[in-house]
């Protein structure tokens, strides 16, 4: 008996690829899908009944260590965009989720799938779009000086500043030559799953109740997806207090996303989105 095809046929692509032998490497690059990509465990419900596939990313032009700044984010956006075109042409896929937190070429990855009818979603601007559906202004957890500045060009690139709360800062940055930040958020997640104390857990709860209490927000969310394994800590912390404040995962968002575009039959703006040359074209464009 032939399988019923999959309503839903997604790729996945990682926002980098680090060499094998990075120093800075502590997620699976190679073995079976489920191991490659970070917090499965947290997002195989909403994978059921999905076709779909990883890809590992594009290897880092940069240098061998994690994603930050501005020019390592350029770096790593414009190396995803032939991949992105790949599973365009391939006819395989009828969704593209780009993964990791700072969503590198999202829009560049949008205008080249936009004429093969394929929607693509992303972690900030899902995040973003979910915030403001469940609460009038959002708050960000970021991790690092550089990220966050990075960060907040998304939150004006996506019309959100009006919604954004704040962005607060726990500082776990990642390791880099000469850098050593000294907190390895990937200790700090596996003494928190292990039920033992986390410093990043607990400055992530400080902050997050003080972007509620102090700020406004109504929504809490993570900017990289290095912090994502803190959600369901957040969450639980903040019931604990009696605060009824969702906290948002990036993955699961953008997942979610790229559901309902598909369920709806809808893929970005060609206006939004232009093509080379558009069947119709507009006099005048409003910013």
């Amino acid at each position: 008996m032939t399988a019923t095809p999959s309503r839903y046929r997604f790729l996945l692509i990682q926002g980098f690829r680090l060499p094998a032998d990075s120093p800075y490497l502590h997620r699976k690059l190679d073995g079976p899908k489920e191991q490659t990509v970070m917090d499965y465990p947290i997002l195989a419900p909403m994978l059921e009944g999905v076709d779909w596939e990883v890809h590992g990313g594009a290897l880092t032009t940069y240098g061998n260590w994690p994603v930050e700044n501005r020019q390592e984010f350029m770096h790593s956006g414009l190396a995803r965009l032939p991949i992105v075109r790949e599973a365009c042409e391939s006819g395989k896929y009828n969704a593209i989720v780009l993964l990791g937190g700072g969503e590198p070429g999202f829009h560049e990855a949008c205008e080249i799938a936009r004429p093969y009818g394929i929607p693509v979603s992303s972690c900030a601007w899902s995040q973003m779009h979910v915030a403001t559906m469940l609460g009038s202004r959002f708050g960000v957890i970021d991790l690092a000086e550089s990220h966050s500045s990075y960060y907040a060009n998304l939150i004006l690139q996506h019309r959100m500043d009006r919604r954004c709360a704040s962005i607060r800062l726990i500082y776990f940055p990642h390791d880099r030559p000469g850098c050593p930040s000294g907190r390895p958020l990937h200790e700090e997640r596996a003494k928190a799953r292990a039920g033992e104390r986390s410093e990043a857990v607990e400055e992530a709860v400080e902050q997050a109740v003080a972007a509620i209490e102090e700020d406004g927000a109504e929504v809490i969310f993570m900017s990289c997806s290095g912090l994502f394994w803190l959600q369901p800590f957040i969450q639980s912390r903040l019931d604990e207090m009696g605060w009824e404040v969702p906290v948002l995962h990036g993955y699961k968002c953008a997942i979610s996303m790229a559901k309902a575009m598909v369920d709806m039959g809808v893929t970005a703006s060609g206006l939004k989105y232009p093509g080379d040359r558009p069947g119709r074209r507009r006099r005048k464009k409003l910013v």
